[in-house]
């Protein structure tokens, strides 16, 4: 007969007072002494948290204090629970984290239903588990986890509310399903902690992957598998190990999908295995402008494109990889060699006279002013002014053929000197660049020098930008970062670099490009601009411009007479290896960088102010929208991509910005203060752009504004094809046929039939039929405009 649970006598004590020999009992015992066994089980150890009592009124409970005893189980249910073990629900196993995984009710606390009762001293309480979480338990116990063991050994389980860590998962358990179901998990490949943070303050859960070479050489995307979290069971073990709550969501969402990639490379994913849904932060065949060789060839299709001469904004280039193109680099540079004769005449004139035309130039060869040019042209060779009348041969030639005056002379007119006479006046032009030399009595021929310069500056935006020197930079045809670029100015050492290169065909390529001897100069130096802008769509074309760039500043003063590449080239990947010369002006900064809105202030200073708005930044916005439209046909128009892409730009002294080249994944490295501030910021600023504003469109951009967007093309509807069956008359015959007999018409239209049924575009879902069916689809065939001419006997 069941007693009435209710207080005894030996629990009148404040303390724990069974005795100790009640723990080697059997289970014999009666109700109440099973009741009490578990509390006598955990006597020698601190006393376990009192279970909270039930709101629910229950009879017979007192209305005492609670006492720091075990709480009592009726024995009607202490027998229920010991007769069948109660089934542990799906994803609620004996683990901290089972409530918080849900799939069932919550397991009770207090003693284990269904444990033994004469439970030893280090005995699992076991009986009433299921065998898998019964062998965890006991893997558990056998690690030597301390905290698993004294839970286990308690027979109780954590209170998952009074943990920090368990709260954090369940609050990353929360966040990861809200991310899951609006679709915002993202991969990032390389080093972007900017974009990071921002798609993680917007609410995205990063899915982190790692790339493994494939059998090919290529890398293939491999999503990370964290080990520690494979399954359920296991994901509370991983939380012990972390204390970041998005490595926790990250090990939620490792079976999802990605919705927003970056990467850093373009190739690291295959991007037609992509879906819809899946954004990518690259396009596929750019390489027609972000490689030196494509935006080369690229450029000379603009007028087929735009009405706008390329060789107004980026510097002629040639691709040394055919003989072609070797050819029409020699004849450029012959041509440009006699140009800068007559430049030499004219400003060697000038600099007599005492006013140089060409500033920062050494007009005068062999001397630095003007008594030590008299003293040392008497040691020089002297050459006559058959040089020069040779050279404005050669450049009347040339204004002619810009012209157009000798398209129906001949094939090509800057070959009318021989080989031989190419090479004498190559060499003499050597020897006068050098001072090695100079032109006897050269103010006999200013007047006509200068008048044939005025004709080719008129018809030829690039002569202020050629120089004196002919320099040429030659650069590998798809390297970045400046890496084994070199300045020449003579065109038999470009050729057998070129051709010291055993390469193949497909691999050798290298390009030439005229170098800008007349750059604008901060303090005697060189600078570059790195211009970004942003391509969210190719079809119709959209292209956004950003409104801030920075300058970045060569560590040495810049000079003509040294063609090393650290003077001429402000790569930040060259320059930062570099130490600052000692005689460039304390005025630029030590990391070499400079704002735009800094160098804003600096031509505002100099009374140079407007320049920027009126001519600098408009001259760029045209250059990268000219230059993406000729691009437009070439590059994979994938719909939910997008890609940022680098301009460098290389102002004239003229203020006029010349296009270098186009970088795609342009670096992002806080490598400055410069950097660290606009770096940060134009990737906030895409974020804004791509993805804030798929959601509103009037939302704030940053500093990006709308460069270009093409017109929508709307095509006319679809009205059906125009099928038109016409035939040929057949002439009566000269002998009388015989007539033909019941003739039955039905059976010509049984042959009109089948030709309306034959083209599907004219007749869409068009059953078959006897002949009465087909007269009574005439309404519906309008469209189709199907015409039929019987053959009929004239």
């Amino acid at each position: 007969m069941a007693q009435r649970p209710g207080p005894r006598a030996s629990d009148s004590s404040p303390g724990p007072g069974p005795s100790a020999n009640a723990t080697d009992r059997g289970p014999r015992g009666s109700a109440p002494h099973a009741r009490r066994r578990p509390h006598r089980n955990h006597s020698r150890r601190s006393p376990p948290p009192a279970r909270p009592r039930s709101p629910t009124p229950r009879v017979g409970r007192r209305t005492a204090a609670p006492r720091p005893s075990a709480p009592r189980t009726p024995p009607a249910r202490l027998a229920q629970c010991t007769a069948q073990p109660r089934p542990v629900a799906p994803g609620n196993r004996w683990t901290p984290g089972g409530v918080a995984r849900g799939g069932g009710a919550a397991r009770p606390k207090g003693p284990i239903p269904g444990a033994r009762a004469g439970a030893r001293k280090g005995e699992l309480p076991e009986a009433g588990m299921e065998p898998e979480e019964r062998k965890r338990l006991s893997s558990a116990s056998l690690e030597g986890d301390p905290r698993e063991e004294n839970k286990l050994k308690r027979g109780i389980s954590q209170d998952l509310t009074s943990s920090p860590k368990l709260d954090r998962y369940k609050i990353a358990r929360q966040l990861t399903e809200k991310a899951i179901k609006e679709k915002k998990i993202f991969s990032i490949y390389g080093h972007y902690p900017v974009i990071r943070a921002t798609l993680r303050r917007k609410g995205w859960v990063e899915k982190k992957f790692h790339f493994l070479p494939k059998a090919d050489g290529s890398l293939g995307v491999v999503f990370a598998e964290h080990k520690c979290a494979e399954g359920k069971e296991n994901q509370e073990e991983a939380l012990e190990k972390t204390n970041d709550i998005h490595d926790v969501m990250s090990r939620l969402v490792k079976n999802e999908m990605p919705y927003f990639l970056w990467t850093i490379k373009r190739d690291v994913i295959d991007y037609h295995r992509l879906s819809c849904d899946q954004m990518l932060n690259h396009y596929g065949k750019t390489a027609s402008f972000t490689t030196k060789i494509g935006l080369c060839v690229n450029m000379r299709s603009l007028p087929w494109y735009v009405q706008a001469n390329p060789d107004s904004f980026f510097p002629r280039c040639y691709g040394l990889c055919t003989e072609s193109e070797k050819q029409e680099f020699l004849d450029d540079f012959r041509r440009t060699v006699a140009s800068s004769i007559l430049k030499w005449v004219v400003s060697h004139q000038n600099y007599s006279r005492g006013k140089p035309s060409i500033k920062g130039e050494a007009c005068e060869p062999g001397s630095g002013n003007k008594k030590a040019s008299k003293n040392a042209e008497s040691k020089l060779t002297g050459l006559s002014g058959q040089l020069v009348d040779t050279a404005c041969k050669v450049c009347q030639a040339y204004l002619g053929q810009l012209e157009h005056e000798g398209i129906d002379v001949s094939e090509d007119s800057t070959r009318g000197l021989t080989e031989d006479e190419w090479k004498d006046l190559t060499q003499q032009y050597y020897s006068l660049l050098h001072g090695e030399a100079f032109i006897s009595n050269s103010r006999n021929h200013f007047s006509q020098c200068q008048a044939l310069l005025n004709k080719i500056t008129s018809v030829n935006p690039q002569t202020e930008i050629d120089g004196l020197r002919n320099i040429w930079i030659i650069k590998p045809a798809a390297k970045s970062r400046g890496r084994d670029i070199v300045c020449m100015n003579r065109v038999e050492e470009i050729l057998e670099l070129v051709a010291a290169d055993h390469l193949s065909a497909k691999d050798n390529k290298w390009v030439v490009q005229k170098y800008i001897e007349t750059p604008l100069l901060i303090y005697d130096t060189k600078f570059d601009i790195r211009q970004w802008f942003l391509v969210t769509d190719w079809n119709p074309l959209t292209i956004w411009f950003y409104k801030e760039s920075y300058l970045r500043f060569s560590t040495q003063r810049f000079s003509l007479e040294n063609l090393d590449s650290a003077i001429h080239l402000c790569n930040n990947s060259i320059q930062k290896h570099l130490k600052n010369d000692k005689d460039r002006s304390p005025l630029l900064p030590y990391y070499n960088m400079w704002t735009s809105t800094r160098f804003r202030e600096y031509l505002q200073k100099r009374g140079r102010g407007a320049v920027w708005a009126s001519v600098i930044y408009p001259a760029m916005k045209r250059a990268i929208a000219n230059t993406m439209r000729v691009a437009q046909d070439h590059v994979e128009p994938r719909k939910n991509s997008f890609e940022l892409y680098g301009a460098d730009f290389i102002l004239g002294r003229d203020f006029q910005p010349w296009l270098i080249e186009i970088n795609s994944s342009p670096t992002m490295h806080a490598s400055t203060p410069v950097t660290a501030q606009l770096c940060a910021q134009v990737q906030e600023d895409t974020i804004k752009v791509v993805l804030d504003r798929k959601v509103d469109r009037n939302c704030d951009i940053g500093n990006f504004e709308l460069l270009w967007r093409q017109p929508a093309v709307e095509l006319s509807p679809f009205h059906g094809s125009d099928l038109c069956v016409e035939g040929v008359s057949v002439r009566k015959a000269k002998k009388q046929m015989p007539t033909i007999s019941n003739v039955n018409f039905s059976s010509s239209l049984l042959d009109i039939q089948p030709l309306k049924v034959r083209c599907p575009l004219a007749m869409p879902n068009q059953p078959l039929g006897p002949p009465h069916s087909a007269l009574q689809q005439d309404s519906k065939l309008k469209d189709a405009k199907v015409t039929v001419r019987l053959l009929v006997p004239v």
